[in-house]
């Protein structure tokens, strides 16, 4: 049975309703008269291709962005919703993908910030917030420690802070922005627990995410997006991964690609015992050694914080080592500068954009020439060549669909995905020996995903050794030649894609080498 498009009778029993919304921006339309019906009670999925919109409509209902036009319904009452003020006294809460959370307090400091109990002379009551937290914890089975710092804690913990910080608020509707994007299988699992708990309990939820599969498990209905607009709206036991994604990108999308069997070529990269330390100091990488040959994809797994950026930053030149050795193209490069490190061959695509991969104040034709902007086809004579920068960076954007077309915009106003992609298309384009691959589908939808994929494969058909380092285990699983687990700056293991399960490769993330996980499942 299709989904039903209620009448304005019908309202009343609708948690949210957004009629007609319209959002401009300068040059992009970013939400054309969408309709949005979320019902009372329900776990609802927003997805669609970056840019679709689907993030500007979730801003709009959270009060972050203000509708040019159209309407927002809650429980069937009209209501405006300039900030996030209004939408949090409407009982709307919004979990962000990236937490909103101070790591030297405590999970009730946290969970309380902002709307403290205070007692006589306006004076925080802490043990107040502690009964509170405590009590509400319980409550929804979302069981934290309230006494812990939100930096000791694991990231699914951390997530459950915030989910529970939207219900200390009196939350009955939740906005969750890809909440699963840093967690574990088995804390997927715990937090789709939760959100079934949370519905049992009457909450709405609208969940917004680019992993299907979690779409077709958690969801009881779909909202389907694609360039600003409502392209499909479809009960979730009535399709599957293929049709939504076919729905979001407009046609037949290969969700896992075939990789063909090759032999690895000579070694490039070799890497020794290297101890890497992290911005306070502290050890991040403990004694590593592995390496990389040509023609093929080593794949790292692991929670993000475990010493994967500081190996690649290591790697690449960004980092002090602080013991070890690093080899490239029969080079000793352990001391050398990104530029030398470069110039070798290998490039970068690096985990954290801002800080390594971009400048936001430049535009994307300044960006695409970075790294060699100094020469040809970049420059010549000492000077830029603006005439070879503007036509490669045109030609490069077309190739890697990166929206809006116009080369001359600052990179730090495109969305996410599209920084994401215009960094992959300057790194591709670099012709390297060797690829750094750091989260390079983060943010992207599944065209994209399938774009980028693609493009990896190709590269080591074209005998570049890649080192590929992802939290998303399908990514990992699909892509790699051989794959080290990574946790607390160690590896727990060498293993081979089609040897080991989804489950065993998320128990080792946990601390676990695949023996101990073998044993206790035997036992």
């Amino acid at each position: 049975m299709p989904f039903q498009i209620p009448s304005e009778n019908e309202y009343n029993s609708y948690a949210v309703v957004m009629k007609g919304i319209v959002k401009q921006f300068p040059k992009v339309l970013a939400n054309d008269h969408v309709d949005l019906f979320v019902k009372r009670g329900e776990i609802h999925a927003v997805v669609g291709e970056n840019g679709a919109g689907k993030s500007t409509l979730m801003n709009q209902l959270y009060g972050l962005y203000t509708p040019n036009e159209g309407q927002i319904l809650i429980n069937g009452k009209e209501l405006s919703i300039d900030n996030p003020k209004d939408a949090i006294q409407a009982g709307i809460g919004m979990v962000h993908q990236h937490f909103m959370l101070v790591g030297p307090l405590t999970v009730a400091e946290n969970i309380v910030l902002g709307d403290e109990p205070t007692k006589r002379f306006n004076i925080f009551d802490l043990r107040k917030a502690r009964k509170e937290v405590k009590k509400i914890s319980e409550d929804y089975g979302l069981k934290v420690d309230v006494d812990t710092n939100i930096e000791d804690l694991p990231v699914g913990t951390q997530q459950r802070v915030e989910i529970l910080k939207t219900l200390y608020r009196g939350a009955e509707i939740l906005i969750l922005d890809e909440p699963t994007a840093v967690l574990t299988p088995q804390e997927t699992e715990e937090l789709f627990v939760v959100l079934r708990n949370l519905q049992n309990d009457g909450k709405t939820i609208i969940f917004i995410t680019h992993k299907l599969n979690e779409v077709v498990e958690v969801s009881n209905n779909v909202t389907v997006m694609r360039g600003g607009k409502v392209t499909g709206r479809i009960p979730t036991v009535e399709t599957n991964q293929r049709e939504i994604a076919n729905m979001m990108v407009g046609r037949e999308v290969l969700l896992r690609l075939e990789k063909e069997k090759k032999q690895r070529g000579k070694k490039i990269l070799e890497v020794k015992e290297l101890d890497v330390n992290d911005n306070r100091h502290l050890p991040a990488v403990r004694g590593i050694s592995f390496d990389l040959h040509e023609g093929e994809i080593v794949g790292i797994a692991g929670v993000a914080g475990n010493g994967q950026s500081e190996l690649v930053e290591a790697i690449t030149g960004l980092r002090k080592k602080e013991a070890g050795q690093v080899h490239f193209m029969e080079e000793d490069i352990t001391n050398s500068s990104p530029k030398v490190i470069r110039e070798l061959g290998m490039s970068h695509i690096a985990a954290d954009r801002f800080k390594h991969a971009m400048i936001k104040e430049f535009s994307v034709a300044y960006n695409i020439a970075l790294g060699r902007h100094y020469k040809e086809p970049f420059a010549s004579g000492g000077f830029l060549n603006h005439k070879n920068i503007n036509r490669i960076s045109k030609g490069l954007i077309e190739k890697f669909d990166v929206r809006p077309r116009e080369i001359g915009i600052n990179a730090g106003n495109l969305s996410g995905g599209n920084q994401q992609k215009m960094v992959v298309a300057r790194e591709v384009d670099y012709q390297p020996r060797c690829m750094m691959v750091a989260q390079p589908t983060r943010g992207l939808d599944i065209g994209a995903i399938e774009f980028i994929h693609t493009t990896l494969l190709e590269l080591r058909r074209e005998n570049v050794g890649m080192l590929l380092i992802s939290m998303e285990l399908e990514e990992i699983l699909s892509l790699s030649d051989r794959i080290f687990v990574m946790y607390e700056g160690k590896f727990m293991g060498e293993v081979k894609p089609g040897e080991v399960s989804l489950e065993e490769l998320g128990l080792m993330m946990a601390g676990q080498t695949l023996e101990e996980v073998r044993s206790d499942v035997n036992e």
